[in-house]
């Protein structure tokens, strides 16, 4: 049932699915009142991705809006080109290509699921990603709770993961391509990335999540190559079941909101032919425990 705030005529939807909700009757492009500001939060908190359709934004109004839930991060390190002046804080994700040079990153193809920047110490607390432009069809954004994945974790499996640490790897992104500057490691165990408790806290929370980051080039410390990719395997199969997502078939004017801490998402492939324009932001975070 949708809760409403009639002070500020806030309506919260949820999809019915493990994890996300429809947040109405609220424009971002101004400023938030604090009361406004705290049941987004709240929302937020209760459902862990939230979807606002309708909407008219700039990158300022996109940044201001991202603000409100803390410090503005850097756009990751991209596979081509660099961000432009006064948009270091704003990534383009497109498949568009003008006057010979595409304007964003990702392509058409398939983005795996992964989290946001795994890879370093600090990796963002929060996504924000706003669509200007949507193909017809293709392209959906899937998201899964990784609350729920631990805690539907078989109890050997558990046990496994108990006190391990995972190397992320720093050398591709999610749609596989290799950042500038780096090179393939020879396998997983020589991977280049942050290290981060398998199982993580919360930080607002409390509760624990399963944190796994991206798939490729993973490894457990401590473990033989072949054990690490093992148990990456099972957890991975595990993680991405389809009762533990949620996926958003994008529309112009649509804004979500995600919480890296305990989400992971992926991205479908769609027609080239089709334009595809989104403008992203992330919001600092800690380091996980």
């Amino acid at each position: 049932m949708a809760t409403v705030l009639e002070r500020e005529k806030l309506r919260v939807r949820p999809t019915g699915a493990a994890l996300a909700a429809d947040v109405e009757g609220v424009d971002l492009s101004g400023s938030l009142s604090p009361e406004l500001r705290a049941a987004i939060k709240k929302a937020w908190g209760d459902h862990l991705v939230l979807r606002f359709r309708g909407q008219s934004l700039s990158d300022d109004d996109l940044m201001r809006f991202s603000r409100e839930f803390g410090e503005l991060d850097w756009a990751p390190i991209a596979a081509t080109n660099d961000a432009p002046e006064g948009r270091e804080y704003v990534m383009v994700v497109s498949n568009v290509v003008e006057n010979g040079q595409p304007i964003g990153q990702l392509g058409n193809y398939e983005a795996l699921w992964h989290t946001d920047m795994s890879y370093v110490d600090e990796p963002p607390m929060a996504s924000a990603l706003y669509s200007l432009e949507a193909p017809p069809s293709g392209g959906d954004t899937g998201f899964c709770n990784m609350y729920l994945a631990l805690e539907t974790l078989p109890a050997d499996l558990r046990r496994a993961v108990e006190g391990k640490t995972c190397v992320h790897d720093a050398s591709r992104n999610s749609a596989g391509e290799l950042r500038r500057g780096y090179v393939d490691a020879p396998d997983a165990s020589q991977t280049v990335g942050a290290v981060h408790p398998i199982v993580r806290t919360h930080p607002e929370t409390g509760c624990k999540a399963l944190f796994l980051g991206r798939r490729r080039s993973a490894y457990i410390q401590g473990l033989a190559l072949a054990d690490s990719e093992a148990l990456l395997n099972a957890l991975w199969a595990h993680a991405t079941k389809d009762e533990f997502t949620w996926y958003q078939q994008w529309r112009a004017g649509d804004l979500i909101l995600w919480d890296n801490r305990c989400v992971m998402h992926r991205r479908d492939a769609f027609d080239p032919a089709t334009r595809r324009v989104m403008h992203r932001t992330q919001i600092k975070g800690d380091r996980p425990y």
